[in-house]
């Protein structure tokens, strides 16, 4: 990925996030903090208080129409038919070779029109992906992604400060949203999910109101000492949690299956490629999504071959970190199906060594 920042695309905070000194780096064509105080620092602050992350960089469509429920249900893997008005719902858009072009959430405004949150680094394959069907069911389409910005405020003091700022009701069930008035502006969504596992809510503004939302969150969470956390927490939070990240766990050559997605695949109805996903379903997979501990020294990281101990490869790493919750190297990858129970011996290729690992089930952290 390229490193010169003035073709990198920036969110409306950026020029915040270089005051505060974050450290930016490029991520999914735009210019991101990754750090500001460091990162065991933001970890710990959004696992214990309450931190805020700037994702600006996802993108939002909104979909409506007669037919979008048929339409959703088609294009995505989980039963969108299980959604009422406020509720939203993790799934994938299925390829037609298998794969994954994307996870997403889904949420259900009413009963003709829904909002789909999908991965930054996906927006434009994903927009593409969604019209080549569009027309057939109806349904309009609106890319409001570069005029949206969203922040992620996690962890178990987030509701205490974001109450602050609104007379909605946060005491709201898990993936769950709200429209409403928040912090002297209206129609802002305000949904309680999240990629941390820590709690908290996103809210979504338009462009125009993020520099006083922002400033208004932090004012709001200044007796709990609230942060703004960037990217790299973020990566080591979602991963405690054994959540998937698109481009790394899952892409266009993984089956929601083989990924341990299939809590959200459905085959109550009909989707895309849905009879030969049902084969991996029956007939299971050669290999399979698992995370591991590390057992000898050594920290794992995304593409290090995963080995017997003969150094034999027999898998590959697709995320792994040192855990700063549970002060031990931890990682997810694809190992033979035969290999992918809890407490099977593994090994990963540190520079050219097997260091010991063993398969774990996850989340690798429990609250």
């Amino acid at each position: 990925m390229t490193t010169d920042t003035s073709v990198l695309k920036t969110t409306a905070l950026t020029d915040k996030h270089i005051a505060l000194g974050g450290k930016m780096v490029p991520f999914a064509g735009y210019n991101m903090p990754v750090q500001y105080k460091g990162l065991l620092d933001e970890h710990h602050c959004v696992r214990n208080n309450v931190g805020v992350f700037d994702v600006s960089h996802m993108g939002e469509f909104w979909v409506s129409g007669k037919r979008v429920l048929d339409f959703l249900q088609y294009m995505t893997s989980n039963d969108v038919s299980k959604l009422f008005d406020g509720k939203v719902q993790y799934s994938c858009m299925p390829n037609d070779k298998g794969g994954i072009v994307d996870d997403l959430l889904v949420y259900r405004v009413n009963e003709h029109k829904y909002l789909l949150v999908v991965n930054a680094s996906n927006i434009e394959k994903d927009w593409n992906w969604l019209m080549t069907k569009a027309n057939e069911y109806g349904v309009t389409m609106e890319n409001k992604s570069d005029d949206t910005s969203l922040l992620a405020v996690q962890g178990p003091n987030a509701g205490k400060v974001l109450q602050k700022l609104t007379s909605l009701n946060l005491e709201m069930e898990y993936y769950t949203f709200q429209i409403g008035e928040f912090a002297g502006h209206s129609d802002i969504v305000i949904s309680t999910t999240g990629y941390t596992g820590a709690g908290g809510y996103e809210v979504y503004f338009p462009n125009e109101a993020a520099e006083d939302i922002w400033n208004k969150i932090f004012a709001a969470g200044e007796e709990f000492g609230i942060q703004p956390i960037g990217l790299g927490a973020r990566d080591t939070l979602r991963l405690e949690m054994g959540f998937c990240l698109y481009g790394n766990d899952i892409d266009d050559t993984t089956s929601p299956i083989e990924a341990g997605l299939g809590w959200i695949t459905k085959f109550t109805k009909e989707f895309m490629n849905s009879a030969y996903i049902k084969g991996h379903k029956e007939n299971g997979t050669a290999r399979k999504l698992v995370g591991f501990d590390m057992v000898d020294k050594g920290i794992p990281r995304h593409g290090y071959e995963i080995v017997d101990a003969n150094m034999n490869p027999i898998g590959v790493v697709t995320s792994g970190t040192q855990s700063p919750s549970l002060s031990k190297a931890i990682g997810m990858g694809y190992v033979p199906t035969a290999l992918a129970k809890p407490g099977n011996e593994i090994f990963i290729n540190i520079r050219g060594k097997a260091i010991k690992a063993v398969t774990v089930a996850i989340p690798f952290y429990k609250n």
